[in-house]
C-alpha cells in the first residue's frame, strides 16, 4: 500500500466527501480510530457511505432520524471484510473528530487522520479488519510524520466511546511493531 501525492490510496476505493475542507499548515501527526455502524450494530450496509456523501435517507430507518443533516467524514472506512474505502484526500482535513484535544492541542482534525471501522463498542472487530488497519497504517506511517496513534474516545473522552472495548489495543500495536 502507497500513498500518492495527491494523498489518495493506491489500490482502494475513493468516494469523494464534500464533508472535508483545507488542512492548516503543519504536519499530520496522529491517527484517530473510530468506529462506525449504521443503522447501530448492523454491517455492510449502505448506511456509512450515505451519511459520509450527505445520501442518507432519514426515513429508511428510525436511528436515521436523529443523524439527519450531520454532516461528518472520515479519511477511511476499513469494512468487516477488510476492504478499505477512503473518502477524503489525507491532504484535506476531514470532520472526523468534532470537539478534541491531544497532548494539549485541540482541534485534532487539523493535524490528524480520521480511520474508522465499521464496528461497534461491544462487537469484536474481525482478522480482515485487523490485518487491514496493519497494512494502512503502516502506509500512513510511511508518507507521513505520524507520532501518536489514538482512538476517539480519547481525544473525546467526555463525548466519546470508541472504537470501545472490543477493539483489540494490544494486538493492534503489537502487529505495528513487529518488521
Amino acid at each position: 500500500m502507497r500513498i500518492d501525492s495527491q494523498g489518495l490510496l493506491a489500490g482502494v476505493e475513493y468516494i469523494p466527501s464534500q464533508n472535508c475542507d483545507e488542512r492548516p499548515d503543519g504536519p499530520i501527526e496522529l491517527l484517530v480510530i473510530h468506529n462506525i455502524s449504521l443503522p447501530p450494530e448492523e454491517f455492510g450496509g449502505e448506511g456509512i457511505l450515505e451519511l459520509f456523501t450527505n445520501t442518507l435517507d432519514a426515513t429508511a430507518h428510525p436511528y436515521y432520524e436523529t443523524i439527519a443533516g450531520l454532516k461528518v467524514s472520515a479519511h477511511f472506512l476499513v469494512r468487516r471484510d477488510g476492504r478499505i474505502i477512503q473518502f477524503v484526500p489525507c491532504l484535506k482535513r476531514a470532520w472526523h473528530a468534532g470537539e478534541s484535544h491531544w497532548q494539549g492541542r485541540s482541534c485534532c482534525n487539523d493535524f490528524s487522520l480520521g480511520i474508522e471501522l465499521e464496528g461497534s463498542d461491544a462487537i469484536p472487530y474481525t482478522e480482515a479488519q485487523y490485518a487491514a488497519l496493519d497494512q494502512l497504517t503502516r502506509a500512513l506511517r510511511a508518507a507521513y510524520p505520524i507520532s501518536g496513534i489514538a482512538g476517539h474516545c480519547d481525544i473525546s473522552p467526555h463525548r466519546k466511546t470508541d472504537p470501545g472495548s472490543s477493539f483489540d489495543w494490544k494486538r493492534y500495536l503489537a502487529g505495528l511493531s513487529q518488521s
